[in-house]
């Protein structure tokens, strides 16, 4: 018994799977982050293009 609790004790494979889900958890959420920041920044170059271009067309 008391062997069985010392294996589970310094068994680690477990600790290294969970710690890469974490890893992969958290860049997932800095891309999904650096994505929607670099979206947003898109969505206001693309609509100065456009208010430019029309004031263009008009004069």
């Amino acid at each position: 018994m008391k062997s069985l609790i010392n294996r589970f004790v310094k068994d680690e494979s477990g600790a290294t799977a969970i710690e890469y889900g974490l890893i992969a958890g958290l860049l997932s959420v800095v891309i999904i982050t650096a994505v929607a920041a670099t979206g947003t920044s898109l969505t206001g170059v693309f609509t100065n293009i456009q208010s430019k271009l029309s004031t263009a067309g008009t004069g």
